[in-house]
């Protein structure tokens, strides 16, 4: 299986992190380098380094990742203005910790994602 990551010691709270939600299959929590007013990311409690790598087993806690996506939008208030879930997917993505990570970002008009 692939390396360990950071998100793993986070998972674990092995290293600080301001943890918005957690439970047996996902947690989430603050990013330190926030995009927008609300910047989470959301992942799976599994190490997935990249969508290329889920499987069908991965389907539930994939889905799941949504519903808490949507449950957070809620609590931190942005589920009626809007909102923007983004999974990166390998280097030309963006995607930095080989992960699945999902981030939520809102709290402001985010425009358009491409031109």
């Amino acid at each position: 299986m692939s390396q360990e990551t950071i998100f793993s010691k986070i998972i674990r709270r092995e290293i600080p992190a301001d943890i918005v939600f957690q439970d047996e299959r996902v947690t989430a929590f603050r990013d330190i380098s926030p995009q927008a007013p609300t910047h989470i990311l959301i992942i799976p409690n599994k190490l997935i380094p990249t969508m290329n790598d889920a499987t069908v087993e991965d389907e539930n806690v994939l889905g799941h990742m949504m519903v808490v996506a949507a449950q957070i939008a809620k609590n931190e208030q942005i589920d009626e203005r809007g909102y923007r879930l983004i999974i990166n997917c390998n280097r030309d993505a963006g995607q930095e910790v080989f992960h699945i990570h999902m981030h939520l970002l809102g709290g402001k008009s985010l425009g358009k994602l491409i031109s």
